[in-house]
């Protein structure tokens, strides 16, 4: 049986990854959570693509960027001298349709314009609810373009994480990641039934600004999520 075609289980912990559960605060959790679905699938096409700056020394804009704070304090020592601000975004999927290849995450701008691939320090995600299937999966492994979902050959090596609500994994930013599918597969394209909406909040951790990135306040989506201290 070849791993891609197998289900794939998830263990609490691994090579890459980093967890932690209960990341925030309950009353905040709940608070993010319940903005998250109220913007519903709001933008939901390119939610991939509408990203965020936030500088930790400034005020909170977004119930979002009030969770970046109270994360940034869960971050290990040696990761939050690193790191001077967050981007962010949502992620908002269906297990049957996943939305994202296996990649890296680094400043897509500037490697656009010629300026090299330059990776955050840390990436991390917050999952907001449970689905069947979704396992986020990172590896050393590079992506191979070749193979559906330009997953890496070795499957075998990944550490593999279950969503759950409050979970917060983090991982260096220059590792490979993944999504899969509600069956825990790699995922093969789109398929008829629709699956589950699987939610979380993407935080990638940058000592400076990434290319072009705007602050929340400057973008004209998510009211929802608008932080009841702006």
């Amino acid at each position: 049986m070849q791993r891609d075609r197998a289900e794939l289980s998830a263990p609490p912990q691994g090579r890459c990854v980093s967890l932690l559960d209960a990341a925030l605060p309950d009353l905040l959790f709940a608070r993010l959570l319940r903005a998250v679905r109220q913007v519903g699938q709001e933008n939901i096409r390119a939610t991939y693509q509408t990203t965020f700056w936030f500088p930790l020394r400034e005020q909170a804009g977004s119930v979002v960027e009030e969770a970046a704070l109270a994360l940034y304090r869960r971050l290990p020592r040696a990761a939050r001298a690193r790191v001077r601000g967050v981007e962010w975004w949502l992620s908002r999927m269906w297990t049957t349709d996943v939305q994202v290849d296996f990649h890296r995450d680094h400043d897509i701008r500037r490697a656009r314009r010629g300026g090299g691939e330059v990776h955050p320090p840390v990436s991390s995600v917050l999952f907001l609810n449970r689905v069947r299937g979704g396992l986020l999966a990172v590896t050393e492994e590079p992506p191979d373009p070749r193979r559906p979902s330009r997953a890496p050959e070795r499957l075998d090596r990944m550490d593999l994480v279950r969503p759950a609500p409050n979970r917060f994994a983090w991982f260096d930013g220059a590792l490979t990641h993944g999504v899969l599918d509600d069956r825990n597969r790699v995922p093969e394209g789109k398929r008829r039934r629709r699956g589950e909406l699987r939610r979380a909040v993407i935080l990638n951790w940058w000592p400076s600004r990434p290319w072009g990135v705007p602050a929340f306040g400057d973008r004209r989506v998510y009211r929802a999520l608008r932080s009841r201290v702006m």
